[in-house]
């Protein structure tokens, strides 16, 4: 997703809804930007660097934070009972902006300026991309639960290592301050006992994990449904020069619809329902609801930072045809897949996406898995991360034999690096 900078707009629009609490030092680097100074309504003080965009070199790999809460405890509404303004003061200290919203009985769905928001009574799902500030509105968020007399039982945040990672604000150059920020803030350091992971090679795509599991009992017990639902992202990059072309606005105007169908992204949801929106001079984000899930898109078609990712929880036993669909509509160089569930919810799948060695798109190629690794988080909730690359007559991907394993699960466990 690509758009010009409108952190300035947003501070004269919510003048009273900004970031607030913490002093910190800020990467050297982001020196050399400007400085916006603001208070907000508990009379917190802040400085808000405002990095100037620069065509292509949008940062299109998002930051996740998924926070959830002990069900059927506190307000029966729970989450979804907080008002437009709170939401609001959520997105302004993470650096973004509510464009759009549908619902459905179980979900609100937000599209942002920088990718998405999703809310359930319980549970907390926010996806920012490009200099986004995530974490920092995680401590106004428990205290807005805590308002609610809700029970904090869950929290996790992950993001793909990142292609300039100089240009991000604080606390999010690296992972290392992002754990000293969720440990060492006197709003959280109290309530977020966690353990952090790095999946993948530290040379390579690697994908960085943080879990804090407050639960005594399963995961799958306190979360409804958490045995039957897994999340999968897939993260591609370098898109075919004509699938990139639908989404600038000089190709395709108009609303977002109008690239939803030109593109097929429509088919990889059928029966949902879609919110979608075009940014100019390009970019574009769509979400889509169908009952309790939600899917999610955010493309980025700029040549020298092509991007596009897909996400949905849509509990399913069999990844593979939807990573297919997905790989046929937007047709990358190379793309990384992540899968996050609960134990019972990946051995229950009849396959698991990763384990393809090969995934082969008519008309386009075959892609090679060249990394895969996973981890169990928390005792009972399984991380698994794998890259693959399009492999072409000018550039064959090298065989790697690996071991074979009959316990997917035993792999989960014995793969990964923990730091912490």
């Amino acid at each position: 997703m690509n758009q010009t900078p409108h952190d300035k707009e947003l501070l004269e629009s919510t003048n009273d809804l900004i970031t607030g609490g913490e002093s910190s030092e800020t990467d050297a680097s982001l020196s050399i930007f400007p400085t916006l100074t603001s208070c907000n309504s508990f009379g917190e003080v802040e400085e808000h660097h405002t990095p100037e965009y620069i065509p292509g070199t949008f940062e299109g790999p998002e930051k996740i934070l998924e926070v959830c809460f002990r069900p059927g405890v506190g307000h029966p509404e729970g989450l979804r009972s907080l008002s437009r303004q709170q939401l609001d003061f959520l997105c302004t200290q993470a650096k973004c902006a509510i464009l759009s919203k549908i619902s459905s009985n179980y979900i609100d769905a937000y599209v942002l300026s920088e990718s998405s928001l999703f809310i359930y009574k319980d549970r907390f799902i926010m996806k920012t991309c490009g200099t986004t500030t995530l974490l920092r509105c995680l401590h106004s968020l428990l205290q807005f639960a805590d308002d609610l007399q809700m029970e904090l039982n869950w929290c996790g945040y992950s993001r793909k290592n990142l292609r300039n990672p100089s240009a991000q604000l604080w606390p999010h150059s690296n992972f290392g301050d992002e754990i000293k920020y969720l440990s060492q803030h006197e709003k959280l350091r109290d309530r977020l006992h966690g353990s952090a992971h790095i999946l993948g090679p530290v040379t390579d795509d690697h994908w960085f994990v943080f879990v804090a599991d407050h639960s005594e009992i399963p995961h799958s017990l306190t979360c409804p449904n958490a045995d039957k639902e897994s999340t999968i992202n897939m993260m591609m990059f370098d898109m075919a020069p004509e699938v990139a072309s639908i989404f600038y606005q000089e190709n395709t105007p108009g609303n977002g619809k109008e690239m939803t169908i030109k593109s097929g992204i429509n088919t990889l949801v059928p029966g949902a329902t879609i919110d979608e929106t075009a940014f100019h001079p390009c970019g574009y984000s769509m979400n889509a609801i169908l009952h309790d899930a939600y899917s999610t898109i955010h493309v980025t078609p700029e040549a020298a930072c092509s991007y596009a990712s897909f996400e949905t929880n849509s509990s399913l036993q069999n990844y593979t045809p939807v990573v297919r669909n997905v790989l046929n509509v937007f047709k990358p160089q190379r793309f990384v897949l992540t899968l996050f569930g609960d134990e019972a919810a990946i051995k229950a799948m009849v396959e698991i996406p990763s384990n393809q060695r090969i995934i082969y798109i008519s008309g386009h190629g075959s892609f090679v898995r060249t990394t895969t690794s996973s981890t169990c988080v928390e005792n009972d909730l399984s991380c698994t991360m794998a890259t693959y690359i399009l492999e072409t007559p000018e550039n064959p991907v090298p065989f790697k034999p690996q071991k074979k394993s009959h316990d997917s699960l035993t792999m989960l466990r014995e793969r990964g690096m923990s730091i912490g």
